[in-house]
């Protein structure tokens, strides 16, 4: 599937104006909707930094569309072109990349408050190097880049968001590789499911993961996909996680990562 980026760059999207006069989600592709109006409710993350940087990452608008792109959807690929930065107002997005030999491997698992595909504003690389898909019905705000540019230069307390969001993300990629360098298989794991389970950010953690299967969890980890499953059995009769499905992490999976 080509991108969402650049099928909205080569269509008109026309609005469909319901009883009350407000737009309504227009339906373009066979699996994405395009909201033209209509916001989610406020996040949490971003609340302090001003109303006017909130709004900017709620609301469509000049350069922004709110997409609806379900489950195992692409939003963007490897080597498409690199147009637009995403911003997850809910779900969780995948971050891949495929070698020359057809290798796939996950780079990370996004959520609700991160951004996708923001290399595009650090780059002048004009395609993508990731392929990026929704593991959970998603709800992406589109913003165009040179939107983007922009309103990083003119608006303070949404460059305070964005920058926040990268050291964040930078932190997160360190830590990965002093994991991958000195840790376990089995603390990896742990602390990969820990993450997907939010443990650790602000506010309450989701507790649930939505289904993934055990080649993700293992592209994650860096190890084969029976190691995984053996952890994964061995974290359920210690009571760490319970799993059909969905995987439910309990926080006693902390202690995986604090044993010596």
């Amino acid at each position: 599937m080509a991108a969402v980026g650049t099928k909205l760059s080569k269509q008109k999207v026309p609005g469909r104006p319901s009883a009350d006069g407000n737009l309504q989600a227009v339906s373009v592709f066979p699996h994405i909707t395009v909201r033209r109006a209509g916001a989610l409710g406020r996040n949490r993350q971003i609340k302090d930094f001003g109303s006017h940087a909130v709004d900017f990452l709620v609301d469509a608008g000049l350069g922004k569309t709110v997409l609806e792109c379900p489950k195992n959807s692409t939003i963007f690929s490897q080597g498409d072109t690199a147009d637009a930065v995403f911003y997850v107002q809910k779900g969780r997005v995948k971050i891949a990349v495929v070698s020359a030999q057809g290798k796939e491997a996950t780079v990370a698992v996004l959520g609700v408050g991160d951004f996708v595909g923001e290399d595009c504003i650090a780059t002048t690389h004009p395609l993508r190097l990731l392929t990026a898909t929704a593991l959970a019905d998603c709800v992406l705000l589109r913003i165009g880049k040179k939107e983007m540019i922009q309103v990083l230069t003119q608006d303070h307390a949404f460059s305070q968001v964005f920058v926040a969001f990268l050291l964040a993300r930078n932190a997160r990629s360190q830590e990965h590789l002093i994991d991958q360098l000195f840790n376990s298989s089995e603390k990896r794991l742990a602390r990969i499911l820990l993450q997907l389970a939010q443990f650790g950010k602000e506010g309450q953690p989701e507790i649930v993961i939505p289904k993934m299967s055990q080649e993700s969890l293992a592209e994650m980890v860096g190890t084969t996909r029976s190691r995984v499953s053996f952890f994964m059995n061995r974290f359920r009769k210690l009571g760490f996680i319970d799993y059909r499905g969905s995987i439910k992490v309990n926080s006693s999976l902390l202690n995986v990562i604090l044993h010596d």
